[in-house]
């Protein structure tokens, strides 16, 4: 920590600034700033490459970053590295199951790892083996398993140690889209039922929609976005409201009113399509304006940009300025009123 904060306790999840790493002349990491909330899922999105899998073995202690400072579950990374370690899982792209031990034999070696005495090494692995539902094989050679099964395994020794925060490092990836949503319930699990922090990493943009909390976009090694998924969607450009009307009437008023153009008209199927980023001022405007005008719609569907867009837009060559300014749909309906 910087001596300004020198007192402060430490936060129990993550703090993260300006870490940097590089391998040569390539620079992976430049200067970035994670924060994470003990307790809450954190996912960090990018393309290959992008420098996501080096940030997880910097936090988790397994390199040294050549700059900046971090404090992971309240302990410093450059100063307690062992404490770190002590409190932490981590499970990467690939499951680290040994095929030649059974589902239990794997849990009980991880129990030896952690120095746990044989009887509660046979207790935490039978509850584990309980909660993924692994109980049933538990005497199955690993070799045996479905991809599924082995993510599954590996999770749950992970889990042995009983750490505060796990690293995910694309924890799904080669899942069939039913073992992919089995691994996202036992993730959520985790932190619902037992407050354990989640860093995750991952290119499934779904995956990070439906568990992360707060999500980074990290590109070329920099952080290009942070907030929440419905935070980033609001973004990028391509939001808006329709309306849809009764009679073409009532449809030629809502447009007069709105100051629409013929382009947001569709007349065979009486609609209206009005920008917006699908916020309550931006809907409440759109109301008040209709409302005032003595015009009701109706139906009203928001349709808001997903984390495809999000993702294409700050990512790549080139693509990242097409989404840093995007006009708030509350001002374009402002413009309507003059």
């Amino acid at each position: 920590m910087s001596a300004a904060t020198g007192q402060m306790t430490p936060p129990k999840g993550i703090s993260a600034v300006g870490l940097r790493k590089s391998y040569g002349e390539k620079v992976v990491l430049d200067g970035i700033d994670l924060h994470v909330q003990a307790g809450t899922i954190f996912a960090l999105l990018g393309p290959n490459g992008a420098g996501k899998t080096t940030t997880v073995q910097i936090l988790s202690t397994l390199i040294a970053a050549d700059g900046g400072e971090a404090t992971v579950v309240g302990h410093s990374l450059e100063r307690s590295a062992d404490d770190i370690r002590a409190r932490i899982g981590v499970t990467g792209q690939f499951a680290a199951v040994d095929g030649l031990l059974t589902a239990e034999e794997n849990m009980l070696l991880m129990a030896d790892l952690h120095h746990l005495d044989r009887a509660e090494g046979r207790r935490r692995t039978a509850e584990l083996l309980r909660q993924f539902e692994l109980t049933d094989v538990a005497g199955k050679m690993a070799s045996t398993f479905s991809g599924g099964m082995r993510r599954k395994l590996d999770l749950a020794m992970t889990l042995v140690g009983n750490p505060s925060l796990i690293f995910l490092d694309e924890p799904t990836t080669g899942l069939d889209p039913r073992s992919r949503r089995t691994m996202w319930h036992l993730i959520q699990q985790l932190t619902a039922a037992q407050g354990v922090t989640i860093f995750l990493t991952t290119q499934y943009l779904e995956e990070a929609d439906q568990l992360a909390d707060r999500i980074a976009v990290l590109d070329k090694g920099k952080i290009v976005a942070e907030g929440t998924a419905d935070e980033l969607k609001r973004r990028v450009p391509g939001g808006h409201i329709r309306l849809r009307f009764s009679d073409p009437l009532s449809m030629d008023a809502a447009s007069r009113r709105l100051g629409l153009d013929e382009g947001a008209r569709d007349e065979e199927k009486l609609t209206l399509q009005i920008p917006s980023d699908g916020s309550i001022p931006a809907l409440r405007s759109v109301l008040d304006l209709l409302e005032g005008a003595g015009v009701a719609a109706d139906a009203l569907t928001v349709h808001t940009p997903d984390l495809d867009d999000v993702f294409l837009a700050l990512t790549g060559d080139g693509s990242r300025h097409h989404a840093t300014t995007v006009p708030d749909s509350a001002d374009t309906v402002q413009e309507a009123r003059r």
